[in-house]
């Protein structure tokens, strides 16, 4: 495996196709080309997927749900608070950050409608959001990921097509914030399904 010479670190080594952050942990962090040909391996590995090696952003991670078809909304967005992390460890959304409650619970981490945003910062992620929506053709229903630095400045992680839509989880607790009961939310997106009409088949 060849390592460019001239890659920035740190790097950030994730599955290029697998969700639910699976093959992603504090070692997904890379400074050095030792250790991200070492990380490309493991996620060679153990998830049998090709590695997307990208730039590591420093910073909070948002989500912003979107809804609709031709019309579409967007959701209050939404944060993932790293609460009390152990020294040393980045803010990432790790698989025991998304999935282990004790591990939760042990750190104080929580999600939650952001607060204390920069100004503008609201307004921009909802027209990054819309914009990035229509460009990948999306509809009925979608989460984009960002990570923003501290200096305000938002990053797109990705474009989550199928975010999760269990009760507890932060695409129906943003709707519930927003006013979208859980039932009414299932519902809308049922209707947005049965609805739609693909571009193939308007010939």
């Amino acid at each position: 495996m060849r390592i460019p010479a001239r890659l920035r670190y740190p790097l950030f080594v994730k599955s290029a196709t697998e969700d639910a952050s699976l093959g992603i942990a504090q070692a997904s962090i890379v400074e050095d080309a030792a250790k991200l040909r070492e990380r490309i391996q493991f996620i060679h590995e153990h998830t049998t997927t090709d590695a997307l090696v990208e730039e590591f952003i420093e910073g909070r991670e948002l989500y912003v749900g979107v809804l609709g078809n031709e019309r579409i909304r967007t959701l209050t967005p939404w944060e993932l608070s790293f609460g009390e992390l152990t020294e040393g460890s980045a803010a990432i959304a790790t698989r025991k950050v998304k999935w282990d409650r004790a591990y939760q619970k042990r750190h104080k981490i929580s999600t939650g409608a952001a607060q204390g945003l920069p100004a503008g910062l609201a307004e921009r992620l909802d027209r990054l959001a819309r914009r990035i929506y229509r460009a990948l053709h999306m509809s009925g229903y979608a989460r984009m990921d960002f990570r923003v630095r501290a200096d305000g400045t938002p990053f797109v992680l990705e474009a989550n097509a199928n975010p999760n839509l269990a009760q507890e989880e932060d695409f129906a607790s943003a709707a519930q914030h927003d006013g979208i009961a859980y039932a009414s939310l299932l519902e809308r997106i049922i209707s947005l399904g049965r609805t739609y009409r693909a571009e193939w088949r308007q010939d």
